[in-house]
């Protein structure tokens, strides 16, 4: 009877032993983060959308997007003032630029500036914080960059081809991003781009073959004729294609400008979209061997030196 009442002891004791060893592991154990807490984020557009989650977390989060409709696209974060939503991008900022590219299409430039002129008083204090470059069709790109807590617009204003934004046709997300951050840190460049309204576009450093990851330095930034300021699109060109063509297409206020269909020979890699003065963020694209060229998305970017012509042998 002694055996049997001490054996029960040593196994209540095991037991109890047993359990307390699993609350402690459970107590200790880290729980595992999302891919977003990570700073992963990913976006789809199959047509005139972007298919990505509406709360992201602040700092740096790399943007993949990957573009499987069959135009030309880019992703741009807007950081709104408080207080301004969406509903005011439709009801009082979409149809002034609506109107005045309506009348640009027509060449009625005086018509097209009284419209731009009913601009609403707020867009002045949106802040622009980058996002990818121009991406063609069925092509991915990937941006890092750094996110203020805040509510965004998410969007892309490249031109169907009859003329009329893509905005306008769906292509803008409102985003909030937490004041909680990220953990992820900035990616190690192999690469650093420097672009200013003075200096221009300059590639500080030689390029290989295979993967880059591009440091992009904005010196300074400015609001051009097109009323936005510069950025940086990384662009692989064909021997037969004309550069002049593209110079063309990367002024909006050109009828023809950002219009569907893209010019013949040019294939968008993504890159640094606008970025305040004095901010950084980071692109990645595989290089094959070829020709490219960065360009700003500004009027008449190479008298601007926003223009820079490389090869990959």
């Amino acid at each position: 009877m002694k055996n049997l009442f001490a054996l029960c002891l040593i196994i209540t004791t095991l037991a109890a032993c047993k359990s307390k060893e699993k609350e402690t592991r459970e107590e200790t154990t880290i729980p595992k983060k999302s891919s977003l807490e990570l700073g992963d984020v990913h976006i789809t557009t199959k047509s005139m959308e972007f298919f990505v989650v509406d709360t992201l977390y602040s700092g740096w989060n790399t943007l993949t997007y990957e573009n499987l409709s069959p135009e030309v696209h880019f992703v741009m974060m807007d950081l709104y003032p408080d207080g301004v939503t969406i509903q005011n991008t439709k009801n009082e900022l979409l149809p002034p630029f609506d109107d005045g590219m309506r009348y640009i299409m027509e060449e009625k430039m005086d018509s097209a500036m009284a419209a731009f002129g009913k601009l609403p008083e707020w867009f002045q204090q949106v802040k622009f914080l980058g996002g990818t470059g121009l991406v063609s069709p069925r092509t991915t790109a990937k941006s890092t960059i750094h996110l203020e807590p805040g509510q965004y617009i998410m969007e892309c204003y490249v031109k169907m081809f009859n003329g009329e934004w893509h905005t306008s046709h769906g292509m803008l997300k409102e985003i909030i991003v937490l004041e909680e951050a990220t953990d992820l840190n900035p990616p190690k460049p192999t690469a650093n781009i420097s672009i200013s309204s003075t200096n221009g576009l300059i590639l500080n450093d030689s390029i290989s073959s295979g993967k880059n990851i591009f440091q992009t330095d904005f010196i300074d930034q400015k609001v051009y004729e097109n009323f936005v300021g510069h950025d940086i699109n990384l662009v692989r060109y064909e021997s037969t294609a004309s550069l002049d063509s593209l110079i063309q297409w990367m002024n909006w206020m050109d009828p023809r400008g950002l219009r569907t269909p893209a010019p013949k020979g040019f294939t968008f890699l993504g890159g640094m979209n606008n970025l305040p003065a004095e901010s950084k963020g980071y692109f990645e694209a595989d290089l094959a061997p070829g020709k490219y060229v960065l360009i700003s998305e500004v009027p008449a970017a190479d008298k601007k030196n926003l223009l820079y012509k490389f090869s990959i042998k």
